[in-house]
């Protein structure tokens, strides 16, 4: 049974999560919305009419693509139809919609035009990960995936060096060995990591160590969906004495990074503010 359109006469968007890896998985109300939506938009419609068939049930609503490519276009004629009452479900290939996956945009559209947006909460790669990686969990950020080139890749991992939270990345299998390698350069090669593969599926393997373990394994090639999982940055023991802030600075100067940055860097690493390490560099 379908929820009825609001009263105000909009309709009802659904994100509704589907099967990381097992069909057994997905939500009872998932075959539920997609059997009773006006229109389903799929990120691939062919893997959608595969579960439907493997959820034993049909779609007798309108289906439509809605992937990375046409998002921006599709995302107008789907808010139209919401406007006009429809009962929209928004599929991606697995897990939740709008997380690393098309959604987001029809999201903000729906909110900034008072349609309501629900979900169907289900199977999800980056808590699955999580929870099997050993690491602690009650703090966590998830990146997404990395950068395809080395410079933007080391740049974004450097930004999250000195996060003391669990960090969550999603790697395609051809690329995870280069990404471990940048990891053990930034992060340092004795941080704890997991790499998660084929969750939930067949051949699901958890791979747990340091990033030099890490690193090792992946050298002859990984294959499948992967999830990486890294321990968070050890919390810094602040430093305080100007004379020695002054000195870490000069040494970055000898080193050849301008000053302001210099500052910048140093007072990140010793878990001081910007200010109180520039009045140190101007106090000596």
């Amino acid at each position: 049974m379908t929820t009825p359109a609001t009263s105000s006469g909009t309709g009802t968007l659904v994100l509704a999560a589907t099967p990381i890896g097992r069909v057994e998985d997905a939500a009872p109300r998932l075959a539920t919305e997609l059997a009773g939506a006006d229109i389903v938009a799929a990120e691939d419609t062919r893997r959608l009419r595969r579960l439907a068939s493997d959820l034993g049930i049909e779609i007798p609503g309108r289906v439509v693509s809605y992937f990375e490519g046409n998002e921006h276009l599709r995302t107008e004629s789907l808010l139209e139809s919401l406007l006009a009452g429809d009962r929209v479900v928004l599929v991606t290939d697995a897990g939740m919609p709008s997380v690393s996956d098309p959604g987001y945009r029809l999201v903000a559209a729906a909110i900034e035009h008072d349609v309501p947006v629900t979900s169907v909460p289900g199977p999800s790669a980056v808590l699955t990960a999580l929870a099997v990686s050993g690491l602690p969990v009650d703090r966590f950020c998830f990146e997404g995936f990395l950068p395809r080139k080395a410079g933007e890749r080391t740049r974004r991992l450097a930004a999250v060096a000195d996060d003391e939270r669990t960090l969550v990345f999603f790697e395609s299998p051809h690329r995870t060995h280069a990404t471990l390698q940048a990891m053990a350069e930034v992060f340092g090669a004795e941080r704890r990591g997991a790499v998660c593969r084929e969750l939930t599926k067949t051949y699901e393997e958890v791979r747990r160590g340091s990033l030099a373990d890490l690193v090792e394994w992946a050298q002859p090639g990984v294959r499948g969906e992967v999830t990486i999982v890294i321990e968070g940055a050890a919390p810094v023991e602040a430093v305080t004495d100007p004379a020695t802030l002054a000195a870490q600075v000069a040494r970055d100067e000898a080193d050849g990074v301008p000053r302001k940055q210099a500052i910048v860097d140093v007072a990140r690493r010793s878990g001081v503010p910007k200010r109180v390490v520039y009045d140190a560099v101007h106090r000596t």
